[in-house]
């Protein structure tokens, strides 16, 4: 049942000792050796620039850890199970048979780990976009064959955007075999770069496009583009997971609800379909403020864990902390892996 308790009310105001639970954790990432090299061959003007963020200090050598090191950094955190999500920008640069081919084989590669280790891994679907029938045909075998408990894509391929008609297959699809969609930001097109984000330090603009701003404005408006374009009207099934506590779209969801006003051809209003069809995640800002602020726009269902490593290595200490500022049992536990439970159907989803 959804929750009807005020935000407010649902966060304790001091933190208490809480029994242990168990937690699940949805954006950890990681990286196929191949996909890297691949990326690392583009030419320049090809290039995501923000690849340089896999490679500093050990970064590089944790994401192409999916097996002992990887448990051991979980348990350090109090993680039980992670679900596994190949990094930004995964195979997006890359053209469509070499993207189709290092998915697969990436795909391949999060299996053997997932059987390896059942107990402690799921995995998402990597899709090579820049083919759109082909990324559908993955995603159908990756749920069918593989196991996999969903699939992370990017707000674009190219120039070409979600919601272009292209990708309507694949929506199709996610919503037929229930597979949600995990849009994770990716850097914003050179041509916006050009106009929007130039004209500072070298290191200053790529963060501005990235980290800073790019990354989150750019998929919190790949998903309003969804929802105006009628993608949850014509999908009703599908589901969204957005990271970083609902890149920006939840901040803004009143004045985007006015949107419905001039969309008469959907079914519904949109902040309807973003408290229905979108589920938001943590991606490792554990602050307080931020779960309220998310909780004053959506239920504690649509709610879920994540950490984001290893680009956020939060501790059990930092975790344990986060969860026991939920004053209500029930709704920490929800947080903390029920709604991945239900949303993943993780109790059918054997590799």
């Amino acid at each position: 049942m959804t929750s009807t308790v005020p935000a407010s009310d649902l966060l304790a105001a001091d933190a208490q000792e809480s029994p242990a639970m168990k937690t699940i954790a949805i954006e950890e990432h990681w990286n196929s050796a191949n996909i890297r090299k691949a990326l690392d061959r583009l030419p320049q003007g090809a290039r995501d620039e923000s690849v340089a963020f896999n490679a500093r200090g050990d970064t590089q050598v944790r994401l192409e850890d999916i097996g002992q090191g990887r448990i051991e950094a979980m348990d350090a955190a109090g993680i039980d199970l992670s679900i596994l999500s190949v990094v930004t920008p995964a195979t997006q640069p890359l053209p469509a048979p070499e993207a189709i081919a290092l998915a697969r084989e990436a795909n391949d590669e999060a299996t053997d780990a997932v059987r390896a280790r059942p107990d402690r891994f799921r995995a998402f679907a990597t899709l090579p976009t820049s083919a759109p029938q082909a990324a559908a045909a993955e995603l159908e075998r990756c749920a069918t064959e593989l196991g996999h408990v969903g699939a992370m894509v990017h707000g674009r391929a190219g120039s070409r955007t979600l919601d272009d008609p292209a990708y309507d297959d694949l929506l199709a699809t996610a919503a037929r075999l229930r597979q949600p969609l995990f849009i994770h930001p990716q850097i914003v097109s050179n041509e916006l770069r050009d106009a929007a984000y130039r004209g500072l330090d070298p290191q200053v603009e790529l963060g501005l496009a990235t980290f800073g701003w790019g990354w989150h404005m750019d998929t919190g408006l790949a998903a309003l583009r969804l929802i105006l374009s009628g993608a949850f009207d014509r999908h009703p099934d599908l589901r969204l997971v957005l990271g970083h506590w609902g890149e920006m779209l939840l901040f803004w969801m009143d004045r985007a609800d006015s949107l419905s006003g001039v969309a008469p051809h959907l079914e519904r209003r949109v902040a309807d379909y973003i408290k229905t069809n979108i589920h938001i995640t943590s991606s490792g800002m554990l602050q307080e403020r931020l779960l309220r602020h998310t909780l004053d726009f959506t239920t504690v269902d649509q709610v879920l864990f994540s950490t984001d490593y290893p680009f956020h290595r939060p501790d059990a200490a930092a975790v344990g902390h986060f969860f026991e500022a939920i004053a209500d049992p029930a709704d920490r536990t929800k947080i903390a892996s029920g709604n991945a439970e239900a949303l993943f159907d993780l109790a059918k989803a054997t590799p």
